[in-house]
């Protein structure tokens, strides 16, 4: 048996032992020693709803990930909670690829009918939990204030932790199952009083809202994986954790995540633990980083642009990483519906996917925005645009996007709002 640290009762430990079958005992010790290297104290019930898995994807080359999944179907263990998963990584009928690049996609993810079978004998909540947004209400995975949970994905982790007062560490993929598998997850880190204090004091000082992905972006970069309190933004916010505001904390926070390492951060006047406590969650100790509108300027004009050619015409924009909000979809239609009449334009000039989770996209049909899409040549797919990018064939493709997450981890190329309203409704 596993020599382990932290305080385990005594149904914890026979499950170590083994005395509840081989195979849950791996899992407890894969837990168990996870706790351990991050100093847990003990293992702390999962009491949120619903768990949320970041590996969605039936990449043929994951064989141990599905040999894993056989192993615990067979023994009979499967997730104590339903769980969401991140998007599917293709959408042929939405997303335009092409011959080759459809023939690579067969090729990267031939495994995902087999894969997505396991999840749903595992405990998939419903074939529409397929997004990075599961917190969205169209879904419903949305955590309690104070619920413990056992999620990962960077975006949805540090939204849960942050808007929604959730508790949950930034888990790797798997591990975010095993927990959800034994209700019970390791106590250190985002899940302690302590461990959700801030050792950076963020100040914005803009006479404007700050573009969402730009701000994260600054807040990652600088403050990693700790946890900042932001002040300043309140004046352009209001203090109404409203759909307009949880939308950009959606995007803010996936920058901050995705360019850093962040879980949690609190926003004066607005994210629940700072309402509640306010001040009393910095620490003696924390340093200050202030962020005016030259600082944006100085972190925008710091990313670098991964195309071959700089000058190339873009072949493709996404829009949506995280995933839309139904009020954002709106926002997106309206806004490329008046910018096409501005510059007298009846489509889009660069082939432009909106996307977003399905639960929103089935309720988005229902709209009458949804029928001026095909008009103005704009896709909407359920997708991980990042998983798309993924494809070598697209990878070299000049892609723009207001994701500064894809940003990060793909060649595409940033643009604020504007800048791709601009780039996808003129003439090139």
């Amino acid at each position: 048996m596993y020599d382990f640290k932290m305080n385990l009762n005594e149904d914890e430990i026979s499950i170590l032992k083994g005395e509840k079958g081989e195979t849950l005992a791996k899992v407890m010790k894969t837990i168990v020693m996870y706790g351990d290297t991050f100093g847990a104290d003990r293992l702390v019930p999962v009491s949120g709803e619903y768990g949320h898995l970041v590996t969605s994807f039936g990449l043929s080359m994951m064989k141990p990930v599905y040999n894993l999944m056989r192993e615990l179907l067979e023994a009979g263990i499967c997730s104590k909670q339903k769980f969401t998963v991140d998007p599917r990584p293709v959408d042929k009928e939405n997303v335009p690829a092409g011959f080759l690049k459809n023939l690579v996609f067969k090729y990267m993810y031939s495994k995902q009918n087999d894969y997505e079978d396991q999840l749903k004998k595992m405990g998939l909540m419903t074939e529409d939990g397929f997004t990075c947004t599961c917190y969205m209400e169209e879904l419903g995975n949305i955590p309690k204030k104070g619920e413990v949970i056992s999620w990962a994905e960077s975006s949805a982790v540090v939204y849960a932790n942050s808007v929604l007062g959730a508790r949950c560490n930034r888990n790797s993929g798997l591990i975010e199952l095993f927990g959800s598998i034994l209700g019970k997850v390791p106590n250190f880190g985002l899940l302690t009083d302590e461990g959700r204090k801030a050792t950076w004091v963020i100040e914005v000082k803009t006479d404007e809202l700050p573009e969402a992905q730009v701000l994260g972006s600054a807040i990652g970069m600088k403050v990693m994986e700790n946890v900042p309190y932001i002040k300043g933004l309140e004046k352009h916010l209001g203090n109404d954790l409203n759909n307009r505001v949880r939308d950009y904390l959606k995007d803010m926070g996936a920058a901050t995540a995705s360019n850093g390492a962040v879980g949690l951060y609190h926003l004066e006047g607005i994210t629940p633990e700072a309402v509640e406590q306010g001040e009393s969650l910095i620490k003696e100790t924390h340093q200050t980083y202030v962020i005016d509108e030259s600082e944006l300027i100085r972190i925008k004009d710091s990313y670098k642009v991964m195309w071959k050619d700089l000058s190339a015409r873009p072949e493709m924009c996404f829009i949506g990483c995280p995933h839309l909000s139904l009020q954002q979809l709106e926002e997106w239609v309206e806004n490329i519906e008046k910018r096409l009449h501005i510059h007298k334009n009846n489509r889009v000039s660069v082939p432009t996917v909106l996307t977003t989770s399905p639960s929103v996209l089935k309720e988005f049909k229902k709209n009458p925005h949804f029928s001026k899409l095909e008009t103005m040549g704009v896709g909407l797919s359920y997708i991980c645009p990042l998983m798309y990018m993924n494809n070598p064939l697209c990878a070299k493709m000049p892609v723009i996007t207001n994701s500064n997450k894809l940003r990060t981890y793909t060649t595409s190329r940033y643009y604020t709002d504007h800048e791709i309203l601009d780039q996808i409704t003129r003439r090139h």
